[in-house]
Parts: C-alpha cells; structure tokens; sequence
C-alpha cells in the first residue's frame, strides 16, 4: 500500500459509508453504520434522531481506520457528501436547535423555520457536518438548490430580497458558499478525537448525493443515463445548461462546476421497500440467510430468478410513500393467483422499479431530445445480476455497473483528490479513478414482453387506483 490517499464519506438515509482509497480508486479500507430509525412524533415530520448523522459518520470513520494498514500521514484529503434536501438549524455555539430534517419531512419544502429563540443558523446536512469537522460555517453551493435562495446560474446566493422572504430566512443566517473541490476547513482535534481522521486534513466540498454519486461512477457520457438505487430511486443525465421550468424533469447541480444534473421523476422508499418486503417474511428467513453466510436479498434471489419475466402478471405499484401533492396514494400489488410465491413478489417490486424508472426516464429524455446509448445503475441493487437483467431487458439498452463499487464515497475521494493536487482537477480524477464495469445485453424475447407491459398496465395502473385511494384517505389518514 502506497499513498496518498483520500478518505470518501457518503452519508445516505440508511447508513454512513466511510472509505479510504488510493490515488487509482482503490478501497483500502471502509467503514458502515446503520443509521438509527427515523424520529416520526407526528404525521409528516421526519427527523435523524437526536445527532445521528454526525453520530454516524464518526462510528463509520473509527471502523475505516481500524481496518487501514497505511501510514496515517499519507492521508491528504477528505471528500464530504452527506444525504440532500436535508435542514439543519443551529444554535450560534453549531449546536442543533432540534434534529436535523431528513428530505422525507413534508416542512423540508416549506419556508419552515423553528421558532427557538436561539436560532442562529440555517443550513443543509453538508454545511452541518461540514461544521461538525471543521468549525467553519460554510457550505458546498451544489447542496443548496430547491430549498434555499441561490441563484442557479452563479451558484452564489442570490441578492432578490424577496426569495429570502419566500424563504423564510436572512442573509446572516446562511453559511458560506463554495464550489465542489474547494476546501471546506480543515479536521479539528475534536473532530479528529470523534472520527480517527487526522487534526488538520482538508475537508472538501462535492455536492448533492446525486451529483456525486454519478461522479463517482467514473466519466459518462450525455447519452448515459445514471440511475441511483436508493432508498429515493433517481434517473439522471447531465448537461451544460440550467431548464429553469422543465415539465417532465428538474436540473440541478453537478458536481463539476457549472455543469448540470436533469433528474426525471423518481420512486420514494424505492430501495426501502426491498427492505420492507424481506422484514415481512420474519426472522426465521434472516436467520436461514444468516446460516448460509448471504444476505438476504442473496437468499431470495435464486427464488426471483425462476419466476418468468413479469412474474405471472403480479403487478406493483411503488408508493409505499405518498408524494406531497397527492398523499391519498398508496402502494399497490395487484394480479394474485394461486401461483404466486414470495419470489413473485420480490420479483414484482424489481420489474415496478425498473418500469416506472423507464417510464420517467423516457419522458425526460423526449423532452431534451435525447436518445440514450446505455443506462449506468449504481447503489446496492446493482450487485443482483437478475436486476441488473431486468433492467437491460425493460429498457432494451445495455444496462452497466461498476465491478468495484464507486458511488458517492469515491465521487467525494475524486472532488478531495482534485483539491489536494492528487489530480489537476475534477474531471482527470474521475478518470484517474474509475471504477471497472460490466454490461448486460437484453433479452429480446424479455424486452418485447416489458414492452407490452409497459404500453398498458404500468401507465393505467395508477390512474385507475388514485380515485379509490382518494375516497378511503379520509378515512385512514
């Protein structure tokens, strides 16, 4: 082993990831912790109990650093990206007034601010946990879209009076901006105590999850469309252009300066309701996986795997969480019949996800004028090969991965390599430290029956479950 070496953080909604690379994007040590049940008191508000992402991270670094066998010195920089869409308010002293906000809580959209007189400042869970390592109050500006007054085209807060009113907040109480790949501050001692990560590291800036999380997946074309199996399932392409009023995506910011993300509608709790499902079938299946030395969604596979492509006709409808603007959905599985297993099931969920993902990402595309050449799926679903399967055959296009991991944990070690003059920039780091892919072709007899499914069952599916929903929500609210 052989340095420099730069340490990826990648703090998502389920858990925080810490890993140490090399200058090649080599993994020479990770950590994990799972992050603790969401905080629910009441209906619409989510938050990360008490300081559980700081928390975290701190567990996930300790664990990367018993498992690193290098020279401790040798560390250059570290990579920040923390979960988007998150708030946090703070106290003068950096201290939480309440939780930080997790993306699910209806008032993270809303010109929301608490009424504690101590209230100091407000800002996203990068700048918080930038904070929480460096002592500084700034933030990365690639962080800050949707929820905050910044202005899109200079990445700068913007100087519109009245957005701060739409806001609810004042100038004073925002953190410094800056670009992906500038310094944040550097380690304190009582972040080095809390994490084992050296007093004085620089602390760098990425951006949204997303944005590095595609970064992180090496260098991609314009005509790859990423998708991100999260516990929020996005699509995306990227470009140089800010669509300020899109009908069928949004933009927001990359994690290379001044380029773009345009992200199709997504699933909420995607990837959560694989988890949902496998909780369902209790401890004796966690145990039998367990015994076998797999995970559970390793046991369950093979089951997935000899169902026929649609499973049967068992058809799911992924809104095990409700959008904002319409909160009567709910999830549906539809089409029983004496056939089906819990293999079906599982199945079923994979085939909604990849549907609904080709559906959005179609959209999105027709509307750019885009014709894809492949799809790049990251997150931990890309490890299925029948997944990854599912979606060569529904999207008719060779469906990559990355053998080696990457995702935002390398796309933060490439924005602290480009700031530590590991690589001259962002864009030579990517390809510097690319991980390794592997394709899978469609399945012509698959892909024409996807096909079908999707030309009439997923499209009419919801419209003909909404206005049930709707009626029942009074009553189960």
């Amino acid at each position: 082993m052989n340095g420099p070496y730069l340490v990826g953080i990648d703090c998502g909604t389920q858990s925080a990831k810490v890993v140490i690379y090399d200058a090649h994007g080599a993994a020479v040590a990770r950590g994990q912790q799972t992050l603790r049940p969401m905080s629910r008191p009441r209906h619409g508000v989510v938050l990360h109990p008490d300081d559980d992402l700081w928390d975290s991270i701190a567990s996930a670094s300790r664990q990367a650093f018993s498992n690193f066998t290098g020279d401790v010195a040798d560390i250059v920089g570290v990579g920040l990206c923390p979960i988007r869409c998150c708030k946090a308010f703070l106290r003068a002293d950096g201290s939480l007034v309440e939780p930080v906000m997790s993306w699910m809580d209806e008032r993270a959209y809303q010109p929301y601010l608490p009424s504690d007189p101590s209230l100091a400042y407000a800002t996203t869970s990068s700048g918080y946990i930038a904070h929480k390592f460096t002592g500084e109050r700034r933030d990365t500006a690639a962080n800050n879209i949707l929820q905050w007054p910044i202005d899109t085209a200079t990445w700068a807060w913007s100087t519109d009076p009245a957005l701060y009113e739409s806001f609810n907040v004042r100038p004073e109480m925002l953190f410094e901006l800056v670009m992906p790949g500038d310094v944040l501050g550097n380690v304190s001692p009582e972040a080095c105590a809390a994490t084992g990560i050296p007093t004085g590291i620089p602390v760098v800036a990425t951006a949204n999850d997303k944005a590095v999380e595609m970064l992180g997946s090496g260098p991609i074309s314009d005509r790859t469309a990423l998708i991100s199996l999260g516990t929020y399932v996005a699509g995306m392409v990227q470009g140089n252009e800010f669509h300020s009023t899109p009908a069928n995506f949004w933009t927001n910011f990359g994690c290379v300066p001044h380029r773009y993300l345009y992200e199709s509608s997504g699933i909420r709790r995607g990837m959560w309701t694989l988890t949902w499902f496998l909780d369902l079938l209790g401890p004796e299946f966690a145990e039998r996986a367990a015994s076998l030395g797999i995970s559970r969604e390793a046991h369950i596979e093979p089951e997935a795997a000899a169902v026929p492509s649609g499973s049967d006709g068992l058809l799911t409808v992924l809104d095990w969480l409700a959008p904002t603007d319409k909160l009567y959905r709910k999830g549906s599985m539809v089409g029983f019949d004496a056939r089906h297993g819990r293999g079906h099931l599982y199945r079923s969920i994979l085939e909604a996800i990849a549907l609904s993902m080709k559906s959005h990402i179609d959209s999105m595309c027709t509307e750019l004028g885009i014709e894809l050449d492949e799809v790049l799926i990251s997150g931990g679903g890309a490890g299925s090969p029948l997944f990854m399967q599912i979606f060569a055959d529904v999207f008719g296009l060779p469906a990559a991965r990355n053998i080696a991991g990457g995702g935002a944990a390398l796309g933060a070690a490439m924005c602290a390599a480009a700031a530590t003059g590991v690589h001259p920039n962002i864009e030579s780091a990517a390809r510097a430290m690319a991980p390794t892919r592997e394709s899978f072709i469609p399945n012509p007899a698959n892909q024409s029956l996807y096909g079908r499914l999707s030309a009439t069952m997923y499209d009419q599916l919801r419209a003909a479950t909404d206005p049930l929903y709707e009626r029942n929500y009074p009553i189960f609210h």
